[in-house]
């Protein structure tokens, strides 16, 4: 069975279970819709994502999401896909004796095809219809329309949606 667990200081949510396709509707993950998890997933806080409906993510989806992650309509998600709007400060002094960490938005649009293993990077706006290959890393916004691939991802093509 699915699991979503929110503590007072500590949030957390694993999704994970018996089954191979878990079926899943939480309020901790800002659902209105049906959204297909397969474990397990993992995330930051689950409040700061909106999931559209038909969201599919296969396993070891990682969103960290210390700000907010849009995830549009009928958007897939390969396996081992991780949207990482966490960051942290390049100084070390910051980084070291304060424990500073920040987030920045991401957003996915509608219809979006995710590949297995890519990293979104924080502030990544990835545009409608889009596809994203196997193993990029996406650093910048996508436009809509387009294939993108590599590390760092860049558009390949134009997709003729025709």
């Amino acid at each position: 069975m699915p699991v979503c667990v929110e503590q007072q200081l500590v949030q957390f949510c694993i999704i994970s279970g018996i089954s191979s396709l878990v079926i899943l509707t939480a309020n901790i993950l800002n659902i209105n819709k049906v959204v297909y998890l397969e474990p397990p997933f993992r995330c930051d806080y689950g409040s700061n994502i909106k999931l559209g409906k038909n969201f599919y993510a296969n396993f070891n989806c990682v969103v960290l999401d210390m700000a907010e992650v849009t995830i549009g309509d009928n958007v897939l998600f390969a396996p081992n896909v991780q949207v990482l709007a966490a960051g942290h400060p390049l100084d070390v002094k910051s980084r070291v004796d304060e424990g500073v960490e920040f987030g920045t938005p991401i957003t996915i649009g509608d219809n979006a095809w995710i590949g297995a293993g890519v990293i979104i990077c924080p502030s990544v706006n990835i545009g409608k219809n889009s596809v994203i290959g196997a193993g990029s890393v996406v650093t910048k916004d996508i436009p809509d329309n387009v294939v993108a691939v590599g590390n760092p991802c860049r558009v390949l093509k134009p997709i003729d949606n025709e």
